[in-house]
């Protein structure tokens, strides 16, 4: 990307309107969340939702799904207590994100794109913690945060973006590769500088802003690598963005990988097999957890074409 289209670029994102800033509750609900689930108090959690009863009434219908039993649900604090950390930092960001996007912007099917961002967080999440990562709850928001980028090209850039995604569907290759044909820049970029208007830290900026080219940046921190590493593990086990792409990977040789492997020794200890077989027993607990936020009917549940 050139300076021109940079400066383009900022301009763009500061003019808009529904994501250029971070809805107040995302930042406070960010903040408390990133914590380490031990010191994060559930009251503080249930009383930043209770202010906003759109995602309160969205909270409480989740909890009361039959993904989590039959139990009535009838509290906001019960319902933080149901769901759990990591799926509570999952719906409200979904829910914060969600609302910010009018319906006629969305070019990725938004049920394909968080279910994909869930798989990320989860993980980088479980990989973190394998691994020793000192702070695994902020690799699992890094998850989260990663394909920010996509929203703000679909609002800015609806028909182009939609020109990416046909292409990328016909050729069947990575999606930000289609970006860079057809828009010049992708999503990191994009995804870079809105994460920098929302003030947020500076590593996780860096991951939304190369989390596709970490093989390429010596300076690459260890989230950039670790979420590289989950997208591609979600994108090679069908949760992806509701395509199939072609896609060989050897992570043994992967640079991103080795480069992890040199700082966490415990990362090469990881039986890749394995730990797939587990992620294909989570995808549809993952699919089940984002039709339940968005009114799917399990019918349409994720399946592997």
């Amino acid at each position: 990307m050139n300076e021109q289209q940079t400066l383009q670029l900022e301009t763009d994102i500061a003019r808009l309107e529904s994501v250029a800033s971070a809805p107040a509750i995302l930042q406070q609900l960010l903040q408390i969340l990133r914590q380490p689930e031990d010191e994060i108090r559930i009251e503080n959690v249930a009383e930043a939702v209770s202010r906003d009863a759109a995602i309160a009434v969205q909270c409480l219908r989740v909890a009361n799904s039959p993904l989590f039993g039959t139990r009535p649900v009838e509290t906001v604090n019960g319902a933080m207590m149901v769901l759990g950390i990591n799926k509570l930092r999952s719906l409200l960001f979904a829910l914060c994100m969600h609302r910010t996007m009018p319906a006629d912007k969305w070019v990725l099917d938004p049920v394909s794109f968080w279910r994909h961002s869930l798989g990320c967080a989860l993980v980088s999440q479980r990989i973190a913690r394998l691994i020793g990562h000192s702070d695994p709850e902020k690799v699992y928001v890094a998850g989260l945060l990663h394909d920010i980028g996509f929203l703000a090209n679909s609002i800015l850039y609806t028909a182009k973006f939609r020109e990416c995604l046909h292409y990328a569907v016909e050729k069947r290759c990575p999606l930000h590769v289609a970006e860079h044909l057809v828009l010049g820049f992708s999503h990191e970029d994009s995804g870079r500088l809105l994460c920098q208007r929302w003030g947020i830290s500076e590593d996780l900026v860096e991951m939304a802003g190369c989390h596709h080219r970490a093989e390429t940046l010596p300076a690459a921190g260890v989230v950039v690598c670790l979420v590289h590493l989950s997208d591609l593990l979600c994108r090679l086990r069908n949760l992806g963005y509701g395509y199939e792409e072609i896609l060989a990977v050897s992570f043994a040789q992967y640079p991103a990988w080795t480069r992890l492997a040199a700082r966490y020794p415990a990362l090469s200890e990881i039986d890749l097999v394995s730990f797939t077989i587990d992620l294909e027993a989570s995808i549809d607990e993952i699919a089940s957890f984002v039709d339940s936020v968005f009114g799917v009917p399990r019918r349409t549940a994720w399946h592997k074409s």
